[in-house]
């Protein structure tokens, strides 16, 4: 079933195979987590893969940016911000452990260059946060969210 951003989550063997061991950004191979990525079809066949990345050993810059990547085979909204086939990096800028304030999520190209950000609003009704889901609901959009921060998904 798809929800009412276009999206339906995929797993077993054709999620196993989708998810990169490594995942090239700004000159850097950066090891992927398998047990923190979802894999989503488009009613098109698109998919739409967001994992996080493991940053631990690389360089104080690339650490405070990225936190995860996102391979789209299909044109995709992500928080407003319209992006086409490709891979990107991303990145939450949250604010003080106790604060009610949302949180910054960025976008960036491989290359490193901002193609985009947008708040990401704080989610206080979930009960025992991931470090990243996505919440499919009939009648809402894709959620993409990052422990308790999140961003509506949309196929183009």
């Amino acid at each position: 079933m798809f929800a009412e951003g276009g999206f339906a989550e995929v797993t077993g063997k054709e999620f196993d195979s989708a998810v990169p061991r490594d995942f090239y950004l700004e000159g850097n191979a950066i090891p992927t987590e398998k047990r923190n990525a979802v894999l989503l079809k488009s009613p098109a066949g698109a998919r739409l893969l967001f994992a996080l990345i493991d940053t631990t050993g690389y360089s104080s810059q690339i650490r405070e940016k990225y936190i995860g990547m996102m391979i789209a085979e299909g044109a995709v909204s992500v928080c407003g911000v319209h992006l086409g086939v490709g891979s990107y990096g991303f990145g939450l800028d949250r604010p003080a452990p106790n604060s009610s304030e949302d949180a910054r999520f960025f976008l960036y190209n491989q290359a490193g260059e901002k193609v985009g950000d947008c708040a990401a609003e704080k989610d206080t009704r979930i009960k025992l946060p991931k470090p990243l889901q996505v919440v499919l609901s009939k009648g809402e959009p894709a959620r993409l969210y990052l422990g308790r921060y999140r961003v509506d998904l949309a196929a183009q």
